[in-house]
């Protein structure tokens, strides 16, 4: 039985699949779902989890090569929150697009991970390294 680190059986089974340069994609509880794109909700109530506290789950237990975020985050989002996910992302390549080339990837990605976020434009891509 695993006791510390990541526990949850479906997002351990997702990020042992997830291969060089394949995309995770972190969402907000709104996000829509993707024919043909596996998706694990772990949304509990508004907020919970948060997609930062996923990303550092996830991050803590994967190799993560780039990470790719809205241009709206910047817009959207206070110094705090920014700083907030440039903490978890640090030492990590970080890209900024608009969001229609984000949403563009998805399809693409070996799985969604939906959480209880309600950030304007919380959702993340993580590309392995």
């Amino acid at each position: 039985m695993l006791v510390t680190g990541l526990i949850n059986p479906q997002i351990l089974s997702l990020i042992a699949r997830v291969r060089h340069t394949d995309a995770l994609v972190i969402a907000d509880a709104a996000f829509k779902s993707w024919p043909g794109v596996e998706t694990i909700d772990v949304s509990l109530i508004k907020g919970v989890p948060t997609v930062h506290q996923v990303m550092e789950a996830v991050l803590a237990n994967w190799k993560c090569g780039e990470v790719v975020k809205s241009q709206e985050f910047l817009t959207f989002n206070g110094v705090d929150v920014q700083n907030d996910f440039r903490r978890i992302v640090e030492g990590i390549k970080v890209t900024f697009e608009p969001f229609a080339n984000f949403k563009a990837r998805v399809p693409s990605a070996a799985g969604i991970i939906r959480t209880g976020e309600v950030m304007e434009h919380g959702n993340v891509i993580l590309i392995s390294a």
